[in-house]
Order: structure tokens, then C-alpha cells, then sequence
């Protein structure tokens, strides 16, 4: 569903490759400076880049950017928010989805700043889950949530990845984590991606 063939900038990423299928959550790990942030954001076309990228069968050269980055999302590990009002930023809101990361419908009428570092992350991934993609590139999702909420965001992803048959390339640090969501499992190191394993 997705494939990638040598993708590359120079001197940061080296001849990166593999492949994802439809459901499957493919888990990056490595220290930090290795460019794991970097692959996310060459995958999602917001940097520069070399290689091959296609989806269901057709290159993102094909794809508008807009359209590509809507089928192929980035949740940031630093959510990004440009207006005030929650509501603001949602293309289409799933209240039902919204009850499942835990809040009420009145979410959506709240200053964006009066939020917690932890409910911003919760809804910036709820947002990207909105626009419907194809596959969701997350960088460290859960890191500023408490053990209940990261465990809560791991089974609606996961789910949504089943039911929906959504491909997820999940950056962790941590080793618990990778070992609960993983299909797949691959190693960054300076650039380069080193073998990935099955789960």
C-alpha cells in the first residue's frame, strides 16, 4: 500500500526503503539525532527529498501536494496550532472519535491556549485521524501523556488502523510501547534505516 525506494536527502537521510501494508503500524526507533524526524517529514513531501514514494500504486508525483499530504499525514511530536479557537482547526469534526480520546463536544468552542500540553497532542492526532489519510506518520505521539492516556491513544490508533485499514510509521523511543503497537520494527541510525523486522 505504501512503498518507499531510496529515499534520500544528502548528508541526512541515505537510501531509505521499505514497505507498509494496509493496517500494519511499522515502529522507528533510534537515538535521538538520527534522523527519525527528518524520514517523517520526507515522507509526508515537507522537505526537500530524492527517491521513490508511491501509494496504492502511484508515485506522489502524481498527487497534488495538498492531496498528498492529506492521504499522507504527519502528527508532529510538537502540535501546531495557528488560531485561537480549537474549532478552528478541524476540517471536519467526529464527535464520536472526540469522546473515544476523551473529551465532550464543548471542546470545540475552547482557546487553544487554555489547553494542556497532553489534550493538545490527544487532539492534534484526532485532527489528522479527521482528515481521513491513507497512512499517519506519527513522531513520538504519546510522549507528553500520562500512562492511561498513552495507552488510550494505542488502542484507538491501533483500531482505527484495523477497522479503517490505515498504515501507521510510529516513532518511540520507548521499547514497552514498541512492543504493544508494532507489526514491524526498524532501527535509525545516522541517516539510515537499519533492517526491518517483523514484530
Amino acid at each position: 500500500m505504501f512503498t518507499v525506494n531510496h529515499l534520500q536527502r544528502p548528508d541526512l537521510l541515505h537510501a531509505v526503503s521499505f514497505s507498509l501494508q494496509a493496517g500494519e503500524c511499522l515502529c522507528i526507533s533510534g537515538e535521538s539525532g538520527s534522523g527519525k524526524t527528518l524520514l517523517l517529514r520526507a515522507l509526508a513531501d515537507l522537505d526537500p527529498n530524492q527517491g521513490e514514494v508511491l501509494l496504492n500504486d502511484r508515485s506522489r508525483e502524481q498527487y497534488l501536494a495538498d492531496e498528498w499530504r492529506a492521504r499522507v499525514t504527519l502528527v508532529a511530536s510538537d502540535s501546531q496550532w495557528w488560531s485561537d479557537t480549537l474549532a478552528d482547526h478541524f476540517q471536519r469534526v467526529d464527535y464520536s472519535l472526540l469522546a473515544e480520546f476523551g473529551f465532550a463536544r464543548s471542546i470545540m468552542d475552547r482557546d487553544v491556549r487554555q489547553l494542556s500540553g497532553g489534550e493538545r497532542q490527544r487532539l492534534a492526532i484526532a485532527r489528522a485521524i479527521c482528515i481521513e489519510p491513507d497512512v499517519l506518520l506519527l513522531d513520538e505521539p504519546t510522549a507528553n501523556l500520562d500512562e492511561k492516556n498513552t495507552r488510550r491513544v494505542e488502542d484507538i490508533l491501533l483500531h482505527i488502523a484495523k477497522d479503517h485499514v490505515l498504515g501507521l510509521v510510529w516513532v518511540s523511543h520507548s521499547q514497552a510501547q514498541i512492543r504493544r503497537v508494532a507489526d514491524k520494527v526498524c532501527w535509525m541510525e545516522s541517516g539510515r534505516l537499519r533492517a526491518v523486522n517483523n514484530a
